[in-house]
């Protein structure tokens, strides 16, 4: 009796195990992308420099962009929060979203203009960018990122 107890424990042991085991290598080869925050600096270096090029928009970046110009105590900010985690997780590699608190950006929020917020610039890798203004829901992003920024 007490062998088959611990043999159906070494069974029970082995399927828990199992299924953990696949569980974690889901998890660890799954990349999911989120929005990255960016203050002045690295904006320059990842977006544009309108320091070098005041006149010109020149993208820095190697794939497409959402800029999102946010403020922490906007309600219209927090909405879209959210949806922008889910459309970085869902497009994945395909395009990059950066965050610019305008709160702690100031210069970079002046240097742009932003009076109103969120104002969400889409930079495609050629072309100038196109700028919206106001919250928006994740069909009308997801419809302006495959025209603006893929081409779709």
């Amino acid at each position: 009796m007490r062998l088959k107890h611990l043999i159906l424990g070494a069974i029970i042991v082995f399927m828990f195990s199992a299924c953990a085991n696949g569980q974690t290598n889901k998890t660890n080869t799954e990349k999911v992308m989120k929005t990255i925050e960016i203050n002045k600096e690295q904006f320059l270096e990842k977006v544009v420099n309108y320091e070098k090029n005041p006149t010109e928009w020149k993208y820095l970046g190697d794939k497409p962009a959402i800029i999102d110009f946010y403020a922490s105590w906007c309600g219209p900010c927090k909405m879209v929060a959210p949806i922008l985690e889910e459309l970085a997780a869902e497009y994945g590699d395909s395009i990059v979203i950066y965050k610019v608190n305008t709160e702690k950006e100031q210069e970079l929020s002046a240097a742009f203009g932003i009076r109103s917020i969120p104002t969400i610039v889409f930079a495609p890798m050629e072309g100038n960018p196109q700028v919206a203004q106001g919250a928006m829901g994740k069909a009308e992003f997801k419809k302006l990122i495959d025209e603006i920024l893929l081409n779709k």
